[in-house]
């Protein structure tokens, strides 16, 4: 005959599905996936910032861009972290010309509304800027004056 303890360890066997199976975990908390960027990071805002026929002063960001969508022309420069920007007071012109076996994309600022870029340096001359002498007041003033002999 069996002792006592273990007949009452078998009715309680029968009694719960689980002691037979083992224990049976239950979940405490809801089942939430992963994420895998957690939101990334805010974006940095690049693009153009002054559009063709704009007027800029020196230090006005022209371009922000990773790598080199656009490169430098006249009046320009390019920063450390490829941020085109204006040397010179003008307008902001857009243009492409070919360049090895493609064509490149170039922003420029030049000094008067109407002229164009790429410049024609051999009929025209080098575009001068110096942030010192306003050279439009200068050829004014040497119009005005007449000529003492």
């Amino acid at each position: 005959m069996l002792p006592l303890s273990s007949l009452a360890r078998y009715c309680d066997a029968l009694q719960s599905p689980f002691s037979v199976l083992g224990a049976i975990r239950t979940a405490t908390k809801r089942g939430g996936g992963s994420v895998s960027n957690h939101g990334g990071s805010p974006g940095k805002r690049l693009g153009i910032k002054k559009f063709s026929d704009q007027y800029v002063i020196p230090g006005n960001i022209i371009v922000r861009q990773r790598g080199r969508q656009f490169h430098p022309g006249q009046h320009v420069k390019i920063g450390r972290d490829h941020t085109i920007y204006a040397v010179a007071p003008g307008y902001v012109r857009f243009y492409k010309t070919k360049w090895m076996r493609r064509e490149r994309k170039f922003v420029g600022v030049v000094l008067n509304r109407e002229d164009t870029l790429p410049r024609d340096e051999t009929s025209l001359g080098r575009s001068r800027y110096f942030g010192l002498v306003n050279l439009n007041a200068l050829q004014g003033a040497e119009e005005a004056t007449p000529a003492s002999t």
